[in-house]
C-alpha cells in the first residue's frame, strides 16, 4: 500500500507506522472509527494524512470522518510551506495540551485516539543509507 519516495521518506515511515498501530488497535480492541469522536496523529502533514486515509480505505474502512493531524491542525498550508509537516512531537504535545485535552474536559468530545508519531532519526544510518523506522503509539483519551 505504501510507496517510497525521497521527497516525502519521513512521511512515507511514519504514516505506515500509524496504519500499523491503529489496524492492530482496531483489531485487538474489537473498535472502529465510529467508536471514536476523534483519531489523530501527529504529525503526518497533509501528504502523510493523505496516505493514511487511503491505506484505510484500501482495506474498506473510512476514518475520514473522524481523522485529523496534529500537523494539519496548527500549520496554515496556505501560508507555510508544510506540506509534509513539522515535528511530530512537537505538534502532538501542543495540540494535545492546548486544543484536545480542554474539549475532553469540557465534555465536548467523550473518547478520542491519540496517536503521535514520528521517525527515528540517526544521522548514523542516515549516512549508512540505512532505512528511517517510523514509530507510533496509541493512547485512548476519555471523559470521565
Amino acid at each position: 500500500n505504501f510507496k517510497s519516495d525521497g521527497d516525502l521518506c519521513v512521511k512515507n515511515r511514519t504514516a505506515p507506522a500509524a496504519y500499523d498501530t491503529i489496524s492492530a488497535y482496531f483489531k485487538d480492541t474489537r473498535s472502529g472509527p465510529s467508536d471514536y469522536d476523534l483519531i489523530l496523529t501527529g504529525d503526518l502533514g497533509e501528504v502523510g494524512r493523505e496516505v493514511l486515509i487511503d491505506a484505510f480505505a484500501n482495506d474498506g474502512i473510512n476514518i475520514s470522518n473522524v481523522y485529523r493531524d496534529c500537523g494539519c491542525l496548527i500549520f496554515n498550508p496556505e501560508k507555510q510551506d508544510t506540506h509534509s509537516g513539522g515535528s511530530g512531537c512537537a505538534c502532538s504535545a501542543v495540540t494535545l495540551a492546548a486544543y484536545l485535552l480542554p474539549k475532553i474536559e469540557s465534555g465536548e468530545w467523550k473518547r478520542m485516539l491519540f496517536v503521535p508519531t514520528g521517525a527515528l532519526l540517526s544521522t548514523v544510518s542516515f549516512h549508512e543509507g540505512q532505512s528511517v523506522p517510523g514509530i507510533a503509539h496509541a493512547v485512548v483519551i476519555e471523559h470521565c
